[in-house]
């Protein structure tokens, strides 16, 4: 019998070694320490390998992400229980987002993809494409390939062609209109409160 350290372990199983590690903290291969670092028995490995037909883990890292900065706590949530329902690998963790699918500055986004490019997080999923980004969706799945992850959407668009570009435009306008907006009544905002201060000031009514 062999002791394997972690990333030999890992190889031999075809996994990556973050999935062996969560392997090993949930009891699901035994583990023997060598002082401060962990050694897999070579027969604890192989019976994994047959085990798991010798498949790769799923590890799943749930994008859910609405528009507003505040409310729709719910659309959040049921995003969430959606992919949770359809599971079928292990859900390492949820990645949320309260920004428009145009910003490419997301907190959420950003930390989903330090998690792929770290090896924790090898299948990215959301409900619809358009929860990840409005556009720019083949070069996030090409950046998620580059690192050996995929990305599953639970409802794929069915349309195509015009319907398609009809579509993206629509969001597009939507998006700026809603930007427009937001900035129109900060400066209304401020306008007021400008006027308010200056006949406090000049002690108008």
């Amino acid at each position: 019998m062999e002791l394997l350290r972690l990333s030999k372990a890992a190889k031999r199983l075809g996994v990556h070694p973050v999935t062996l590690r969560l392997w090993a903290d949930s009891g699901k291969i035994p583990v023997t320490w060598v002082g401060r670092e962990r050694r897999f028995s070579s027969i604890d490995v192989e019976a994994m390998k047959v085990s798991t037909g010798g498949g790769r883990v799923r590890l799943e890292g749930l994008y859910v992400r609405v528009s507003g900065s505040s409310g729709q706590e719910s659309s959040l949530e049921a995003q969430e229980k959606e992919l949770r329902g359809t599971s079928t690998g292990e859900v390492v963790k949820v990645f949320r987002d309260r920004a428009s699918g145009l910003r490419e500055d997301r907190p959420g986004l950003d930390r989903l993809l330090r998690a792929v490019a770290d090896g924790s997080v090898t299948v990215v999923r959301v409900t619809h494409e358009d929860r990840l980004a409005r556009f720019g969706v083949g070069w996030l799945k090409h950046l998620l390939s580059v690192h050996g992850a995929s990305l599953e959407v639970l409802h794929p668009k069915k349309l195509g062609g015009r319907d398609e570009l009809l579509e993206d435009f629509v969001s597009l306008v939507t998006t700026f209109a809603g930007r427009l907006y937001g900035m129109r009544s900060a400066e209304n905002r401020r306008r007021l409160l400008a006027e308010s201060g200056h006949c406090t000031t000049d002690g108008g009514p």
